[in-house]
This record gives structure tokens, C-alpha cells and sequence, in this order.
């Protein structure tokens, strides 16, 4: 019973000490010393040998009793009204002939395609490699080079880190690397 009540009084000290310690930082931080503009161990420049340098509370007395430049007169009236400027000239329209053409003009390309190389399984005892395709569904399209994949696509070559697919007329040839993209 004496240790638990002397952990208690321990632990009262510490919370009192660290409430203390915690007040003083709080203090000190919101505190913080206003900085000079100059960086303490700045040199200062030579001072000017003859006249006694200017204070930032030289004021020039005699250039207040100086003769002020008179205001010149006005030419702007705000009680008169301007002519209006004349309209401006029509355009004259520019005639456009045909557009010319630029070179021979196809079909369209077809569309990228559309399916990642996932992997390659391979015999290791055959030549022969399989690609394992995926059309983004969850299907998983597997095909040898020349194959026919997904009824639209032919393997031309099957590499060790990328495939060779095109549409069946020969058209849009695209690499897949293995990683997807």
C-alpha cells in the first residue's frame, strides 16, 4: 500500500515538473526577441573623412522656404464634351479559296490496343513460347506467335520482356512490354 501511494505522489511531481517545464517553453516561444536588421559582426562602411555623416533626422530648412514650381494650366475641361473619333474603316473580307490539301490523306489509324502482357509460360523442353494476355475483364488470353487473340488481334513475336500484336489486316503493330504499359 506504501509503494502505491509513494508511485502516486512520484507521478504527481513528474506531471507538476513537466506541466512547468511545458508552461516556460510555451512562454519563451511566443516571446521570441525582435531581430535587428543588421547581422551582429557586420562590418560597417569606412566613414567619409570631412563632413560629418547624415543623421536620419537632418532636416533641410532651407529647402522648405525655396520657391515651388507653379501648377501649370490644364488643358482637360471636365465640363466639356470631346468630338467623337471617327468610326473605324470596314474590314475588307479576305477571300479563302479551297483549303489545300497536305499530302495524301488515309484512313485513319486504328485504335491502340487494349490488352496487357501478364507473362509467358514456357516447356523446358519445347521452343515454343506461350503469352498470357489479359483484356482487362479478368480473362486471361493465352496465344503462341501467330495465333489469333481475341478475334481481332495476331501475335507476330513473342520476346522476353515484351510482345509484337496487330490488328488481322496488318494494320496499328504495337510492342507490350511485360510490365503492362
Amino acid at each position: 500500500m506504501a509503494t502505491e501511494r509513494q508511485r502516486e505522489l512520484v507521478l504527481g511531481v513528474l506531471l507538476v515538473i513537466l506541466a512547468a517545464v511545458g508552461y516556460r517553453a510555451w512562454t519563451s516561444q511566443s516571446a521570441a526577441p525582435v531581430s535587428t536588421s543588421n547581422p551582429r559582426g557586420a562590418t560597417r562602411p569606412p566613414a567619409r573623412t570631412g563632413a560629418p555623416p547624415a543623421s536620419p533626422f537632418d532636416v533641410h530648412l532651407s529647402a522648405l522656404e525655396q520657391e515651388r514650381p507653379k501648377p501649370e494650366p490644364a488643358e482637360r475641361n471636365l465640363f466639356r464634351f470631346k468630338p467623337k473619333p471617327p468610326p473605324p474603316r470596314p474590314v475588307q473580307p479576305v477571300a479563302v479559296g479551297p483549303p489545300v490539301a497536305r499530302g495524301p490523306v488515309g484512313p485513319p489509324p486504328p485504335p491502340p490496343i487494349t490488352l496487357k502482357f501478364i507473362g509467358i509460360f514456357e516447356q523446358t523442353g519445347r521452343a515454343t513460347k506461350i503469352a498470357i494476355l489479359s483484356d482487362g475483364t479478368g480473362v486471361a488470353l493465352s496465344g503462341k506467335e501467330g495465333d489469333i487473340v481475341a478475334g481481332q488481334y495476331q501475335i507476330l513475336k513473342i520476346g522476353a520482356e515484351s510482345i509484337e500484336l496487330a490488328y488481322l489486316d496488318g494494320r496499328g503493330r504495337q510492342t507490350i512490354r511485360l510490365t503492362g504499359s
